[in-house]
C-alpha cells in the first residue's frame, strides 16, 4: 500500500470514518438459528442477528391457556360464581402461564450466546385494556427475560407499545419493564420503537389482543392524525418510570420512510440510542435495481453515527430468510462444488458455498465508506469527552499538575488568538502615543511597555507575548506571576532555556503581588501597562477571574492600561441530555451533591429544547464582566479598616460572615425561553464569549475574540477546544407541553470567601392569547456546598 494513501493509518492523509456495525432481524423468524444456519448469515455480511427466545409451541400454549381459560369462566357463570352484571369475582384466580420447557425454546448457553440480541415475542400486549391478557403478557415477558439472562444474554430486546395515546396503557407497560429490569439483573434491555408512528410501517405481528378480538384503539374510528412526539413521549414515560436505568439506557429506533423534521431528529439523537434498525420497505430500488436510502436517510444516519458510542444498525427482513439458509445449507452438503459453483465463486471473490453478500449490507457497507471523515475536532481523545462529567477545576484551591497544563497548551486556536490581541494592543498603543510605565522625569520618551502575565502556569502566554514583541519591535519590560511553587520551578528553567532570562519570575498569587519594580530602582514600584490572564471557565467567570482580576488590577497603569481579556459574557440555554442526568443519578451514592454541582462536560448528545424566535434567542445571555474596575469596595475597606478587617465584619444574606466587599461580583438574570415542541429538560449548557482586546483607535478593526457558544465559534475562534461547555443539572427532569416558555433564574453568589451559583427553571403554557399557566417548575438548586474557594 502506498505509504501516501488516505487509507494508510500510518499516513498524515489517513481518513478516518465511523465503522458500521450490521445486524439482521428477520421478524417471521420462530426459531433460533442452528450453528449451521449462524454461521451463513455472517458469511453473508452481517456481524450479529437477533434470536426469538421461544418458540411457536410456547406461543401456542400461551394461547390455549387463555382459551382454557375462557372456557373455565364461562363454567363459572353457570354455577354463579359470578356476580350480577356479569362481573367476575375479584378473588377468582386468573391464568398463570407454567415455566417453560425444552420444547419451548431453541436457546441454549453457548459461546455466541453474547453476540445474538435475543428477541422477546412480538404477540404479547402490555398494554391491553384486558387485565388478564395484560397479566398473561407480563407473565411472558418475565419468563423469558429471566431464561434469556439464564443463558448470558447481555442484551433482551423488547417490542415497544403498539400505541401512544392509552397514559393507562403506557403506564402498564412502564411497570411490566421496571420489573424486567430485576428479573434480567446482569442483561440490558432494549425497547423497539419506531421514530414515529408511520402509517403503513405498524407492526404486523398479532398479539393476544387482536387473537381473541379486543379491541385496542386501532380500528378504523382510530386517531388518524399523526403525532409526531407520541412515541418519543411514550419512550420518556418508559424510562422515568424506570428512574432512568442505566441498564435501560439504550433504545432501537425504527427508522421511517420519510425523515421526520429536525427536531424530532434532534430529540431522538439526545436518548441513548442502541440500534437504529432499517426494514426492508424504507430501501427504495436505483437505476440498476439495488437497494438504497434517500439523501435524507444517508444524513440522518451519518450524523447518528458520530456519537461516542455509535449506534449499530439493524436490517430487518432482508434475508437471508429461514428458506434460503436451508437452500444454502442443502448446497454445501456437498464435498466439492462443481466447476458452474466454483466460477460463480471466483467471479464474486468468495469461497465456494459460501453465499454471496448481502445485498443491503453491501450497500450498507458502501455508505460506510462514503462517510465525511473525521473532522480536526473528532479526533480520538476528543471523542473520549464526549458526555463525560469532569468536575470543574479549582485553580485558586489546587495546584494544577504539568499534565493538566499540558492539555491546555495542546490548543494553538487559543494561544494564536490571544498573540493577536497583544499584538494588537501593542500597535495600537504606539499609534495612540500612549505613555508607558517606565517613562520617568529624567526620560520621558522610555517606550518600554511593562507587559505582566499573571497565572502564567507553565509560560505559554509569555512565549507568546515576547512574540507579539518582537513581531511589533516593541521593547517590553516582562513579569511572570505564578502561585504554583512547582510550576514556578519549570517557569525558571524555561527562562534559561527558552527566553534568554528575558522574564522576571515571580512566585506569588496574583492578589498578593507588591507591583512591579523600576530598573535601576530597587525601593519604586511601577505599573503594569498591559495586563495578560487566561483565568476564564467554561461559563467565563466561574474559576474566579472576577475576583482575581480585582486583585491585581490596581496595579494597571491608569487610564491607558490594557486588560487583556477586556470582557467576557456568560450565556445559557435549557438542553435535554438523559444520558448526562442517569449518569448523575447513578453517582448520588457516593456524591451527594452531584446534582447541585456545575460540571464541565463537552455536550454531544444533546436536544436544544428552545427555538429560535424574534426577541428570544436559543443562547441568552446571563451577564458581562469588564476589566478593568475603576471601582473596588474592597480597596476603599481595606483603606479605612485595613486589610484583615474585611474578612471580620459580619453581613447579611449572602454576605453573612462577610464584609460584602465582594458584591460587586454578584450577578442576577432571568431569561425567557421559547419551546414550540413539547419535550424535557434536564438541566442548563453555559457558554461564554471573550473580548480579548477591543479596538482603540476605530479604522475599521475587529475586536479579538474567542467563543465556546455553539452558534458563533467557527466565526470567532473555530476549532477551539480549551474549554467545554458547563451544566447545571435539575434533580427532576421537568416535562413540559407544546407552546411553553421557560423561565430560567440563575444567581452569581458570594460571601467574600467563595463563590457559587443558584439556578431555578419555571414551565408556563399559553391557555390564550394573553394567558399563561405555570404547568412546573424545579427545586432552586445551589452548589454552595461545593462552591469554588477564592
Amino acid at each position: 500500500m502506498a505509504s501516501g494513501s488516505s487509507l494508510n493509518p500510518e499516513s498524515d492523509s489517513f481518513e478516518s470514518r465511523p465503522a458500521f456495525y450490521i445486524g439482521q432481524h428477520d421478524s417471521s423468524r420462530k426459531e433460533a438459528l442452528t450453528d449451521d444456519q449462524y454461521a451463513q448469515v455472517l458469511d453473508s455480511g452481517f456481524r450479529f442477528v437477533t434470536a426469538p427466545i421461544t418458540n411457536d409451541h410456547f406461543f401456542k400454549r400461551v394461547v390455549n391457556l387463555y382459551r382454557d381459560y375462557l372456557k373455565e369462566r364461562e363454567q363459572w357463570a353457570q354455577q354463579g360464581e359470578l356476580a350480577v352484571g356479569h362481573q367476575a369475582n375479584p378473588s377468582l384466580p386468573g391464568p398463570v402461564v407454567p415455566t417453560l420447557t425444552d420444547e419451548d425454546t431453541s436457546v441454549y448457553p453457548s459461546n455466541y450466546i453474547g453476540s445474538l440480541a435475543l428477541y422477546s415475542s412480538p404477540w404479547i400486549d402490555l398494554c391491553s385494556s384486558d387485565p388478564h391478557i395484560a397479566s398473561i403478557s407480563r407473565q411472558v415477558l418475565n419468563l423469558e427475560a429471566a431464561y434469556a439472562n439464564f443463558c448470558g444474554a447481555r442484551t433482551i430486546v423488547v417490542p415497544g407499545p403498539r400505541r401512544d395515546d392509552s397514559s393507562r396503557g403506557i403506564a402498564q407497560y412502564a411497570r411490566a419493564i421496571r420489573e424486567v429490569l430485576h428479573v434480567a439483573g446482569r442483561a440490558n434491555i432494549i425497547i423497539h420503537l419506531p421514530m414515529y408512528r408511520e402509517p403503513g410501517l405498524e407492526e404486523k405481528a398479532e398479539t393476544l389482543s387482536s387473537i381473541f378480538g379486543i379491541e385496542d384503539g386501532a380500528g378504523p374510528n382510530a386517531k388518524k392524525e399523526v403525532d409526531l412526539f407520541g412515541t418519543w413521549d411514550s419512550w420518556n414515560t418508559i424510562r422515568s418510570v424506570c428512574c432512568y436505568s442505566m441498564r435501560l439506557f439504550f433504545t432501537a429506533i425504527r427508522i421511517p420512510r420519510r425523515v421526520p423534521e429536525r427536531t424530532l431528529q434532534e430529540r431522538w439523537f439526545a436518548e441513548p440510542l442502541h440500534y437504529l434498525t432499517i426494514s426492508k420497505e424504507v430501501f427504495q430500488p436505483n437505476r440498476a435495481g439495488h437497494p438504497s436510502l434517500s439523501r435524507h436517510h444517508q444524513d440522518l444516519i451519518n450524523r447518528y453515527m458520530r456519537l461516542r458510542n455509535a449506534p449499530w444498525l439493524l436490517l430487518c427482513d432482508v434475508g437471508p430468510s429461514t428458506e434460503q439458509l436451508a437452500a444454502l445449507l442443502d448446497e454445501t452438503a456437498s464435498e466439492f462444488p462443481s466447476l458452474a459453483e466454483a466460477n460463480q465463486a471466483l467471479k464474486e471473490n468468495r469461497r465456494p458455498h459460501m453465499p454471496a453478500m448481502n445485498a443491503y449490507v453491501g450497500y450498507m457497507k458502501y455508505l460506510e465508506r462514503q462517510q465525511p471523515p473525521f473532522s480536526p475536532m473528532e479526533t480520538p481523545a476528543l471523542t473520549s469527552f464526549q458526555d463525560w462529567l469532569q468536575p470543574p477545576l479549582q485553580p485558586l484551591a489546587d495546584n494544577l499538575e504539568s499534565a493538566t497544563y499540558e492539555v491546555f497548551e495542546g490548543d494553538p486556536v487559543k494561544y494564536d488568538q490571544y498573540e493577536k490581541a497583544i499584538t494588537e494592543a501593542m500597535i495600537e498603543w504606539r499609534e495612540l502615543k500612549k505613555p508607558t510605565s517606565t517613562s520617568t522625569p529624567e526620560n520621558p520618551s522610555n517606550p518600554e511597555l511593562v507587559v505582566t502575565v499573571a497565572g502564567a502556569g507553565r509560560g505559554p502566554l509569555v512565549t507568546r507575548a515576547l512574540r507579539a514583541a518582537e513581531k511589533t519591535g516593541t521593547p517590553i519590560q516582562i513579569w511572570a506571576l505564578e502561585k504554583n511553587q512547582d510550576a514556578y520551578v519549570y517557569l525558571l528553567r524555561k527562562n534559561k532555556m527558552d527566553w534568554d532570562n528575558k522574564v522576571t519570575v515571580v512566585k506569588t498569587d496574583m492578589r498578593g503581588w507588591e507591583g512591579p519594580g523600576l530598573r535601576g530602582r530597587e525601593d519604586a514600584i511601577g505599573k503594569v501597562d498591559i495586563l495578560v490572564t487566561e483565568l476564564l471557565g467554561s461559563f467565563g467567570d466561574n474559576e474566579l477571574s472576577p475576583e482575581c482580576l480585582d486583585g491585581i488590577q490596581n496595579h494597571l497603569a491608569r487610564p491607558h492600561g490594557i486588560s487583556i481579556p477586556h470582557s467576557y459574557t456568560a450565556h445559557l440555554s435549557p438542553i435535554s441530555t438523559p444520558r448526562l442526568y442517569a449518569d448523575i443519578s447513578s453517582r448520588i451514592v457516593g456524591d451527594p451533591n452531584a446534582f447541585e454541582t456545575p460540571w464541565v462536560v463537552r455536550l454531544f448528545a444533546l436536544d436544544y429544547v428552545a427555538q429560535k424566535v424574534p426577541g428570544h434567542p436559543r443562547f441568552q445571555q446571563a451577564w458581562e464582566f469588564v476589566h478593568p474596575v475603576q471601582v473596588l469596595r474592597a480597596d476603599e475597606f481595606a483603606a479605612v479598616h485595613g486589610k484583615a478587617a474585611r474578612y471580620s465584619t459580619g453581613g447579611v444574606g449572602s454576605m453573612a460572615g462577610s464584609s460584602g466587599t465582594n458584591e460587586h461580583n454578584a450577578r442576577y438574570c432571568h431569561l425567557t425561553f421559547v419551546c414550540p415542541t413539547r419535550g424535557v429538560v434536564h438541566g442548563l449548557a453555559g457558554f461564554f464569549e471573550s473580548v480579548l482586546y477591543a479596538p482603540q483607535t476605530g479604522k475599521g478593526k475587529q475586536p479579538v475574540e474567542i467563543s465556546i457558544l455553539p452558534d458563533q465559534i467557527d466565526r470567532k475562534s473555530k476549532d477551539m477546544i480549551s474549554w467545554f461547555p458547563i451544566f447545571f443539572p435539575l434533580k427532576k427532569p421537568l416535562y413540559f407541553p407544546q407552546d411553553t416558555e421557560l423561565e430560567v433564574s440563575m444567581w452569581r453568589q458570594t460571601d467574600d470567601t467563595k463563590v457559587w451559583y443558584e439556578w431555578l427553571v419555571e414551565a408556563y403554557a399559553w391557555v390564550g392569547p394573553n394567558t399563561r399557566i405555570k404547568v412546573g417548575e424545579s427545586e432552586l438548586h445551589s452548589s454552595r456546598k461545593v462552591a469554588c474557594l477564592m
